[in-house]
């Protein structure tokens, strides 16, 4: 979507709430909510791929979208935050980006109620979280999550742009979904250019994203039977992983998916479409087959069968996204092209299980058909300036769900302000009421079944 600054929709801030809460009713969600100035709200409305932006100008202060709109609570936090713009009637106006020491922590009292604090450094190699559960006895009556130890200041830094460090900052905006990123990026800058690009350019982007959705949901499954101690599983899965990442290698130049994506177009081509369709193939099948023996053991079963569950309409009132949304029944996907959304309905780990495993052999028997007929174009084509004084928005289906990137362009058509949207910021919320009611010992299984990601929350 792009449109001049001056065409954009001016509305109250009440009316612009009224119009977003009713959207919402109506099977929109809110994909973005955001200030370019510290004065004036834009919102981003989203019915499946179709957007809309609307704009209302503050006094420093507009009535709270979050008391009838849950899904718009991480972006009001945002505001507060960062422009200082009050949402009044805000339920809890808590930091979005937790500084370190300091205790916003929602508490339950009771001679019974003790607190487990996990985190924010913790085993392997996962990135900085606290984690703050309210229990009576081992089971859980909230979870607090403070992220934001890491943060990096990325959407500053995309503002002046587009240069030559901006491809690489969105590449590294969530390390393992590199392509989503970049891809949403390129669409942007595309679309203020009016220069799209060509079919084969947009297949080989295609290709990409989905074998780095692929790779993740391998490495997701694995991950779950790791943590119910199904060793096959982690092991089959975790071996296929690397075959999937190692084809995104074959194509990118890398096994992050950096390198491909580009303004205008792509950079490599693709050698031998018939051998590399024939492996991904024999990869997905496999995962398959694994993935089918692990959900079919009993004991896994007993562990993921009404484990973390959320209702449908507990996710369409956060806003979630991707599988942890498919998986309670909400059909939020923004693909025009591409694989159909599979979806779950117990919306427990073991539906977020069987939906990473459905979409993995969707995504590829839709790639094997994509390398039968690969269309011809050009790779990469030149990308002009881009219209100043504009507005763009754009939505890509990342592995973890819907991103959404905007941008308003200044007078030289450069980025003015930028804002990154990973599904991450509204999943979190959803990992956090999805462990009430559970066992402490539940959490790592639940944590691995959204795996969401630290450092896409807050950029």
């Amino acid at each position: 979507m792009i449109i001049a600054l001056t065409d954009l929709p001016e509305l109250t801030p009440a009316e612009l709430r009224a119009r977003c809460v009713e959207a919402v009713r109506h099977e929109g969600r809110l994909a973005a909510l955001f200030s370019p100035d510290g004065r004036r709200l834009v919102a981003v409305l989203a019915r499946g791929a179709e957007l809309e932006a609307l704009t209302a100008c503050t006094d420093g202060q507009y009535p709270a979208l979050t008391r009838d709109l849950p899904q718009a609570q991480a972006f009001e936090r945002d505001l507060y935050e960062q422009h200082g713009l009050r949402p009044v009637g805000h339920p809890w106006l808590k930091p979005l980006r937790q500084p370190y020491g300091a205790d916003d922590t929602y508490r339950i009292h009771g001679a019974q109620i003790h607190e487990v604090a996990v985190g924010p450094v913790h085993a392997g190699v996962i990135e900085p979280g606290h984690f703050r559960f309210q229990c009576n006895g081992e089971h859980v009556l909230h979870l607090e999550i403070a992220l934001a130890y890491q943060h990096r200041g990325v959407e500053r830094a995309l503002t002046g742009g587009p240069d030559k460090r901006t491809i690489h900052y969105l590449e590294t905006l969530a390390g393992d979904t590199s392509v989503g990123h970049a891809l949403a990026g390129c669409l942007l800058q595309e679309e203020l250019a009016g220069c799209p690009v060509s079919p084969r350019a947009r297949a080989l982007r295609e290709l990409a994203l989905e074998l780095e959705r692929m790779a993740n949901h391998a490495g997701d499954l694995g991950a779950l039977a790791g943590d119910v101690a199904y060793l096959p599983g982690a092991s089959y899965c975790g071996r296929l992983r690397g075959t999937f990442l190692n084809l995104t290698a074959e194509l990118c130049g890398s096994r992050l998916g950096r390198g491909l994506v580009r303004p205008g177009g792509v950079r490599a081509e693709l050698a031998d479409p018939a051998d590399f369709s024939a492996r991904l193939a024999r990869a997905a099948r496999e995962t398959d087959q694994a993935a089918a023996l692990m959900l079919e053991s009993s004991w896994v079963r007993a562990r993921f069968e009404e484990t973390g569950r959320l209702t449908t309409e507990q996710a369409r009132e956060l806003g979630l996204l991707g599988p942890a949304a498919r998986a309670s029944g909400l059909a939020v996907d923004v693909r025009q092209n591409g694989p159909a959304a599979c979806l779950g309905s117990t919306g427990d780990v073991e539906a977020r299980s069987c939906v990473r495993r459905d979409e993995l052999k969707a995504s590829a028997d839709y790639l094997v058909r994509l390398l039968e007929a690969l269309p011809d174009g050009p790779l990469r084509q030149e990308v002009g300036p881009l219209a100043p004084l504009h507005l763009a928005v754009t939505q890509v289906e990342g592995w973890r769900g819907a991103i959404c990137h905007a941008a308003t362009t200044d007078a030289e058509g450069r980025f003015a302000v930028y804002k990154v949207v990973d599904p991450s910021l509204l999943n979190w919320m959803g990992l956090a009421l999805a462990m009430r009611g559970q066992e402490i010992s539940d959490f790592p299984l639940c944590n691995k079944s959204f795996n969401l990601s630290y450092c896409g929350h807050d950029l």
